[in-house]
Formats: structure tokens, sequence, C-alpha cells
């Protein structure tokens, strides 16, 4: 029983992604986390499932999570506190003792060490009703394919696409991948660096052009898809924003765009 393989770390098909909170501009905060379910596999895979065992007390506030040490024929717990959930609360709190738990034994640690990933949401995938900020079914996250590197243990790139555009990227890529067919380019910056003012700018004429060129538009699509993937996250935010005091025909907008940029129409 090799126990460092708990602290491998989890692949984006084994997290979740969920809402935390939306801004009135539009700006999404979204949090990683693991479920239950992802340390019973962990637990099991590693430890074998007669090797480890969960128990709750203090009506599920605290749980122990132990693993039988063969060497010295006995059993090693850990223990943690977790909180109620909104829904069903003991069930919530039992499941979040024990992921807490599962933490002390290395499961999803690197979690933690997740950059901030806020994302800007398209017009249609936000409202606000009554002075409150709600996503709409437009937005539909839980089909977002995300992708993943890690150095030493400790994320190194992150990157999610909506299956027509890439959504969010952080750090720096090793090497080119393909994400629901939208290339995922090696980026220059990785998003706590300075804003390259002169690339947003060089950037946002780029995609005026292509956008007003006397061209065919399925042949400027792709280039504009090319072209809005190699840019980091915020330089694509402040894309947008320069976009927005540009107008564009429907036509344009519709058939060439197709949803990666903001913009303003006649």
């Amino acid at each position: 029983m090799d126990l460092l393989k708990l602290a491998e770390p989890l692949t984006v098909d084994q997290i979740d992604f969920r809402i935390q909170s939306i801004n009135k501009g539009g700006y999404a905060t979204i949090l990683a986390y693991k479920n239950a379910r992802c340390d019973m596999q962990r637990l099991d895979d590693v430890c074998g499932p007669l090797n480890w065992e969960r128990k709750h007390t203090r009506d599920n506030k605290n749980c122990t999570v132990s693993i039988y040490n063969e060497e010295s024929n006995q059993w090693v717990g850990k223990e943690d506190t977790g909180t109620e959930s909104n829904a069903e609360a003991q069930k919530g709190l039992a499941s979040d003792s024990f992921k807490r738990s599962c933490f002390n034994w290395g499961i999803g640690r690197e979690l933690y060490e997740y950059p901030v990933i806020q994302i800007k949401l398209n017009p249609k995938e936000f409202k606000v009703d009554n002075n409150k900020v709600m996503p709409t079914w437009e937005l539909k996250l839980k089909e977002w394919v995300w992708y993943s590197e890690f150095e030493d243990g400790k994320i190194s790139f992150l990157a999610a696409s909506d299956g027509v555009a890439t959504r969010y990227k952080w750090g720096l890529m090793k090497s080119t991948e393909v994400i629901d067919d939208v290339i995922v380019e090696p980026i220059e910056t990785i998003s706590n660096e300075p804003l390259d003012l002169d690339k947003v700018s060089r950037a946002t004429t780029y995609f005026i052009n292509q956008i007003n060129a006397d061209e065919d538009e399925d042949a400027v699509a792709p280039r504009i898809k090319a072209a809005y993937n190699r840019l980091t996250n915020d330089e694509q935010v402040a894309v947008n924003n320069n976009l927005k005091e540009h107008k564009f025909e429907k036509r344009q907008l519709n058939t060439i765009l197709k949803g990666f940029l903001e913009y303003e129409c006649n």
C-alpha cells in the first residue's frame, strides 16, 4: 500500500465546478471542489475496500477516516470537522466532514492551490432579478470541458471550453491540446502578470479589421477563433471591453463572432 498515491492530484474529470457568485458586471466566480464519491474511490483504489473506514461523531459534525497499517497491525485515523449544507443538513454535514477528513490524508489537497476562477459570462448567461444576479439556462457549466496540468503536485495550467470557445485559461501550457475542437495554444503570460496593453491594442485592431474584411465569413471566423484563443483570460476581457466601443452589423456579429466577443450592434 503506497499512501503517497492518496495525495496525487485529482484529474479534472474527478472534480466538479460550480458557481459561487456572479456580480452585476457578469463576472462569475467558479469553485473547484471534490465530492465524497471521489474520496471513496481514491481510498478504494489505494488502500483497498477492506483497509479503510469512516466513523462520525457529534451528530456528524466530526468524521474520522482510518486506514489499516499492516506493519503495525493497527488502525490509524485522521479527524476533521464539517459544516452543514443548505439542503439536507445532516447528510451534507456528514459528507463535508468526511471530505475534510480525507483532505488530511492528502486527497484533493491541491484544490487549495487552484487559481481564483473568474469568467466573464455572455449576456444571455446571466440575469438580474430583484437586484439579485443569477445564471440562466444558457449557462451550461456542467457541459464545459476542463483541462489541467500539474508540476510537482501543484497546478500549473487550467483551461475550460464550452464546446464553442475557450472560456478560461490560467498558467502556462506545456503543449498544444484540443478541447472539444477548440485549440488551446500555449499562452504568453500568467493571469496574475501585468496586462500587456500593447498586445490588447493590437488584438483589438486585428479583430476589427477581420470583422470588416470584404471576405467570406466562413474563412474569417476560424482566424478570429484562433487569435482569440491565443489571448490570456485577462486579455480576452480587455479586448471585449474595447470592442464594446465599436458597432457592427448583426450579420457580422451572428456569423463571424459566434459568441466569442461582447459587442453592440446597430
